[in-house]
């Protein structure tokens, strides 16, 4: 029965590698050593039946002893480099699926908003255009009213066109402004007094050379 077995164990530990022998494989090592050991003993019709294997502990020559212990070292920084990935995975991937997913929603909406606003830029065109077609005249004069009105309310300039002359009068209201402004209680900005007629003095005689101006351009005395 002795040599039976150690001749069992011979066979199937040389056949496999020394990480199963030593590590995760003993115990298919057992089971393999119970059927082969089995197998001996009916051979030699010895009557006996082996119930179970069990190999308690296996060990490396002490000549690879340094070697091994590399070897199981390494396979335990591996499964930790391993876990540590895994672990930083979970963290990183819904981050990033949820970034994705959010810059998704924005597009999606800035796609409608785009959408919907060219959408109305062509309904009111396509109204004004009935308009326009019904009075052009009167179409045409709003539609420069309203620009000139975006145009002038985006500054605080004011630039005049004096009948009968080819000049044009600059009148630097915020600069003037700034110079007499006062505020209030509420916060609003007022002009006093001496800026308001600074400022009349100002038209009265920038007009007043442009009459001259033009006037004496056309020879009148």
């Amino acid at each position: 029965m002795q040599h039976a077995a150690q001749s069992a164990l011979r066979h199937v530990a040389g056949g496999a590698t020394m990480d199963m022998v030593l590590t995760e494989g003993r115990a298919q090592l057992a089971v393999d050593v119970q059927q082969r050991l089995q197998e001996y003993l009916n051979l030699y019709q010895t009557g006996i039946l082996v119930s179970k294997v069990t190999i308690d502990e296996s060990k490396p020559p002490t000549q690879v002893q340094a070697a091994f212990d590399d070897v199981i070292k390494a396979r335990e920084d591996e499964e930790r480099l391993q876990n540590e990935a895994q672990a930083y995975a979970n963290e990183i991937v819904p981050v990033a699926r949820g970034g994705a997913q959010r810059q998704i929603e924005e597009a999606n909406a800035y796609k409608e908003q785009v959408i919907a606003n060219a959408e109305g830029e062509a309904e009111r065109f396509s109204r004004l255009l009935t308009e326009y077609r019904k009075s052009p005249e009167v179409t045409r004069e709003r539609l420069y009213l309203e620009a000139v009105q975006g145009v002038l309310s985006q500054t605080n300039k004011v630039m005049v066109d004096v009948e009968g002359g080819n000049n044009v009068m600059y009148l630097p209201l915020d600069k003037m402004a700034e110079q007499g402004q006062r505020t209030n209680a509420t916060g609003e900005l007022k002009m006093d007094s001496s800026t308001f007629r600074e400022l009349t003095n100002a038209v009265t005689e920038q007009l007043r050379r442009d009459a001259a101006a033009t006037d004496s351009r056309r020879g009148v005395r």
